[in-house]
């Protein structure tokens, strides 16, 4: 679909009278990434699913300053307009969850209720942005030399070495998720991670103090990093509620899909 300077690969599964939540999927990621949480959830919602820009099979048709997150933003809410989505449920995971956090403090009217996996706010000084906006100059530097699916694959390989990460390479669907991790075009990735990573995206932490929309954080007892990020957010956040998943790091919707799955659920019917 085909909106203003974007071009939108999405599917929308709906079931009659049930609620509609738009899931927001992370870097590297695509369409599929919550597939099997999905499944879980069942017939109690209807999903809202798409490749951000940049990712898999959406195309953008402008120039590069349609990767940046405040265009995307307005991209999805012209999506959800077109097809006649006044209100939804928001999901994020990582970049997906900066992402969504972004579009619930600039268009709080079409969010009832927001879960933000593994995301954060943003890099709050001028220095933090400049030093993330050189290590992504490395990464990108990185997926520019990505001539074939081998290197692709040792790139993804070195990747989820990362601590947060956890032990996410022990897991049994990791040779899954790398085969998806592979859909994607590696010079896509960089116009991504150069417009939209997390030294370019405007900081958020100043603005949290302004929601009013029930937001769940969810982060992964490995995953020490974001545990003290969502920890702060929930402090500047009143409508905020914090949850820490057992056996699982930055990826919560892999490594522990059943109480991701539970949480989600209980965070938004009650």
């Amino acid at each position: 679909m085909t909106l203003n300077q974007y071009q939108f690969h999405y599917s929308l599964n709906q079931h009659p009278n049930k609620p509609i939540i738009l899931f927001l999927h992370g870097f590297m990621g695509n369409i599929n990434e919550f597939d099997e949480a999905i499944k879980l959830l069942g017939e109690d919602f209807s999903y809202l699913n798409l490749d951000l820009p940049g990712h898999s099979k959406t195309q953008i048709l402008g120039g590069d300053e349609y990767y940046k997150m405040q265009q995307v933003a307005q991209g999805i809410i012209n999506l959800l307009d077109k097809l006649k989505i006044s209100q939804c449920f928001l999901i994020g995971y990582s970049m997906g969850g900066r992402l969504a956090l972004y579009l619930t403090l600039h268009f709080p009217e079409r969010f009832l209720k927001v879960v933000l996996e593994s995301a954060s706010p943003g890099l709050p000084t001028d220095l933090e942005r400049l030093t993330r906006i050189k290590k992504d100059y490395q990464i990108a530097s990185k997926l520019n030399r990505i001539i074939d699916k081998t290197d692709f694959q040792n790139f993804l390989n070195n990747w989820y070495n990362q601590p947060i990460f956890g032990n996410i390479k022990n897991h049994p669907q990791y040779p899954q998720m790398l085969e998806s991790r592979l859909e994607n075009n590696p010079l896509e990735l960089v116009k991504s991670l150069q417009f939209m990573g997390n030294g370019y995206q405007p900081s958020l932490w100043e603005k949290l103090k302004e929601n009013k929309i029930p937001l769940l954080l969810l982060v992964g007892e490995y995953d020490e990093k974001f545990v003290n990020i969502n920890t702060a957010m929930s402090q500047r956040c009143e409508f905020s509620r914090l949850k820490i998943i057992n056996q699982a790091g930055h990826n919560i919707h892999l490594e522990n899909t059943l109480d991701f799955v539970k949480n989600i659920r209980y965070f938004l019917i009650s």
